[in-house]
């Protein structure tokens, strides 16, 4: 055989063997190109800056009030981005539990990775994604922990059984398996048969926006964006962004 000849390991895998490798190969190409292939027109909707609120919360809580309208599977999920001191960044979902004049509210473990995270470095970033109605929202801000006693407000007006769970996990530990999860949950139902209390490590969050875009997605790519950002005397400047 000339040198450089691609040698197929007949002897090994046989003809059949070939032939199901090769299908194998074609399908996963095929795979590849299908995601590369998939593509949606957006044509809803527009965005023109007269349609804005000169607050941005305000135009939040307007496109929010219409995510709720539409019925929208859990309007309230956004991605939260965090990152060390170091700056390597990791994201994750929460959900938003109230806007206000201060900004947008979560609540977790203050010692999951996204609590220590913020302790070393309160910049973040938040996305509201409503593809069904073409839209998203992008913030970016600095973190706080709310007060106490607004979080223990939240927190005894949870469920019973999501209160407990607070308690049980250990957000982000490494844990051998989920039966230690059920032993902790039968713990803190005995040892808390009644009211469930606080617990020292989890409250809530407020992320104060300086910078705020609304997205609003059309034809051919060409989508409206518009994003505020604060400026020294607490306004609101407004620029629309090429897509």
């Amino acid at each position: 055989m000339p040198k450089g000849t691609l040698r197929l390991p007949f002897n090994r895998i046989g003809i059949r063997g070939f032939g199901i490798l090769w299908s194998l190969v074609i399908g996963h190409l095929a795979f590849i190109m299908s995601i590369a292939d998939l593509r949606k027109d957006y044509t809803l909707a527009g965005l023109r800056r007269a349609e804005l609120a000169a607050d941005p919360i305000r135009q939040f809580q307007k496109w929010f009030q219409q995510a709720l309208d539409a019925g929208l599977l859990e309007p309230t999920a956004m991605s939260l981005a965090t990152a060390d001191k170091q700056g390597r960044p990791t994201a994750r979902i929460v959900l938003l539990k109230g806007v206000d004049e201060r900004g947008f509210l979560f609540f977790t473990n203050y010692e999951s990775r996204k609590g220590r995270e913020l302790a070393e470095n309160p910049s973040a970033a938040l996305v509201f994604h409503w593809a069904a109605l073409e839209r998203q929202v992008r913030v970016r801000g600095t973190v706080g922990r709310i007060s106490h006693e607004e979080s223990e407000k939240y927190f005894m007006a949870r469920p019973r059984g999501h209160q407990l769970g607070a308690w049980v996990s250990t957000q982000s530990d490494v844990i051998p398996n989920r039966a230690v999860l059920e032993q902790r949950l039968k713990d803190f139902e005995q040892k808390y048969p009644d009211a469930v209390p606080l617990p020292p490590f989890w409250g809530g969050y407020v992320l104060l926006p300086v910078e705020i875009e609304f997205w609003q997605g059309r034809l051919n790519r060409l989508h409206d964006r518009f994003c505020y950002t604060k400026q020294a005397d607490g306004s609101w400047l407004i620029d629309r962004l090429a897509p």
